[in-house]
């Protein structure tokens, strides 16, 4: 798979724009970000139950990267209370579009020492693979195939 920069623009000082995978990385590319969208995964949670769910989060940091969050578009703050300001945290549409990333992530840190176990199918107990399709031939892409993954 080939990940590019977008063409340069006519403006010599204008940075460039950043590749798919640094535009993500910009929104979540931190380690507590990610732990805390997985977990909102099982829905919405109050601060106090973030703190708790995320092992080793300061406050300061877990109220920062919240903030980060928000503005990224990735968690939607709802109020519960107004005096004191007390609010309650929920995945947008975008943030549950991580879900399935987490997922390979979690897969792929369980083989290399992580604890949990790799996703099963629950009908059988079989392992879960992760792999690329076309959804209008339906064939499986192989990344080393010549013809298999292209970024436009």
């Amino acid at each position: 798979m080939t990940l590019r920069r977008d063409q340069p623009t006519d403006d010599p000082a204008s940075p460039p724009a950043p590749s798919a995978l640094g535009a993500a990385l910009d929104r979540v590319g931190d380690r507590w970000s990610l732990l805390l969208v997985e977990a909102l995964l099982d829905g919405p949670r109050r601060f106090g139950e973030l703190g708790e769910a995320v092992t080793g989060i300061a406050p300061n940091i877990l109220a920062d990267r919240l903030r980060r969050l928000e503005r990224g578009g990735i968690v939607v703050a709802t109020p519960y209370t107004r005096r004191p300001p007390r609010m309650e945290y929920a995945l947008t549409a975008d943030g549950r579009e991580l879900a399935g990333a987490l997922h390979l992530l979690a897969d792929w840190g369980v083989g290399r020492g992580g604890t949990g176990e790799a996703l099963r199918h629950e009908a059988c107990g079989t392992p879960l693979e992760a792999r690329w399709h076309c959804p209008t031939c339906g064939r499986l892409v192989d990344e080393g195939e010549p013809d298999g993954l292209t970024r436009l």
